[in-house]
């Protein structure tokens, strides 16, 4: 198979869709792959290094659609690159569809298979390629956060981990899964004091055994919420439901009872954004404030530190990459219901009943589809 990865257009984005060792090992394989002339220079991955690797360097992007059998990307494709799609492609990467319905329009229309990294799960649960970023926007949330907790950039001027005799900042946490728990790390790691509000006893837990006593964990309700975001200096809004959009769980009225100053970063702004008054923003210009809370809701968090999240999304991608590649991808998708989770779209149909509900569009069940009509190439 020929695959393809572009240089990513999204703004502040300068992650890669594959690494030149992940390149190797395809070509070694016995593929081919076309990379974006500069696709990985921001971070160090020059084009010498994908030659070197056997892949084959081209000078523009609609060289790459144009020539691929499946594109590998970081983010979701911008309406240009949508339009460059045909049927019988495969594209292969973060796609966040809930929160999307142009891209999710312009991917139907392409008629081409999109598969969500996002929403692919596994046997022993979780979603495994969503993890990675997870573990690096978790950590980054609480770096984030008390960057922006300082008065010159609008916050209420305290210090994360306190000094002796004075208090630490309190961190609340929004949800104990991949992202909150690496937040609740780093965040215990800089002295916090921090609580995590979870829905999962059984995950309370875990993060309770786990932090032995050092932590508070409190079971998620309405009045769960409202108490504890009027107490905290920072909130890490860490909740997701796969393929469907974030719940608010912070409304606009909550804001008038929030300490002036205080940062709410919101990880899921990818999925909507679990704060009623979060809006996606960028690298460049991160942060708003309503009713003087602060807001940080930039939706590539783990661009900010693009070389490792490029290298910690190939080493979890790259095994899926290397199965679509290497079989008839209708048949592997059929064998494989964790595989098959991540199918969005195919032929001009949505495939993901959580992403289709959060559309208000209708969707049909992947294996009707697959069973009759998916004819990609293989190896």
């Amino acid at each position: 198979m020929q695959l393809g990865v572009p240089r990513e257009i999204k703004a502040q984005e300068f992650r890669v869709g594959m690494t030149p060792a992940g390149a190797r090992e395809l070509v070694g394989a016995g593929h081919s792959v076309l990379i974006e002339s500069g696709a990985g220079d921001a971070i160090g991955l020059t084009d010498d290094l994908y030659r070197a690797a056997g892949a084959s360097v081209v000078e523009t992007a609609e060289q790459v659609f144009a020539e691929s059998d499946m594109i590998v990307k970081v983010k979701e494709p911008q309406p240009h690159e949508c339009r460059q799609l045909r049927p019988e492609q495969l594209l292969f990467t973060y796609l966040h569809l809930a929160a999307d319905p142009m891209q999710a329009e312009l991917l139907i229309n392409s008629g081409a298979t999109c598969i969500a990294y996002e929403t692919i799960t596994s046997p022993q649960g979780g979603l495994p390629l969503l993890a990675p970023m997870s573990l690096v926007a978790g950590r980054l949330s609480v770096q984030a956060g008390a960057h922006h907790m300082e008065i010159h950039q609008g916050g209420n001027g305290t210090l994360l981990g306190g000094v002796p005799g004075v208090a630490p900042a309190k961190v609340l946490v929004l949800g104990g899964g991949v992202v909150g728990s690496s937040a609740i790390r780093v965040a215990l790691g800089m002295g916090a004091d921090v609580t995590v509000l979870d829905r999962s006893v059984s995950r309370l837990g875990e993060l309770e055994e786990l932090y032995r006593g050092q932590l508070r964990t409190v079971y998620s309700t309405a009045e769960a919420v409202e108490m504890h975001t009027r107490e905290a200096d920072l909130i890490i809004g860490a909740v997701l439901i796969p393929g469907a959009s974030a719940p608010k769980l912070v409304t606009a009225e909550m804001l008038a009872d929030l300490k002036t100053g205080t940062v709410m970063v919101d990880v899921a702004i990818d999925q909507g954004g679990c704060f009623e008054t979060s809006r996606p923003t960028t690298h460049a210009d991160p942060t708003y404030v309503v009713d003087g809370v602060v807001h940080y809701c930039v939706a590539n968090m783990p661009g900010a530190v693009a070389r490792t999240a490029t290298l910690a999304l190939t080493n979890a991608t790259l095994p899926y990459i290397m199965r679509l590649a290497s079989n008839d991808v209708g048949s592997l998708l059929l064998e494989d219901r964790h595989f098959v989770a991540g199918l969005n779209i195919v032929h001009g149909q949505l495939t993901h009943r959580a992403v289709a509900e959060a559309l208000g569009r209708t969707w049909t069940e992947p294996d009707q589809i697959l069973r009759t009509s998916l004819h990609l190439k293989s190896a």
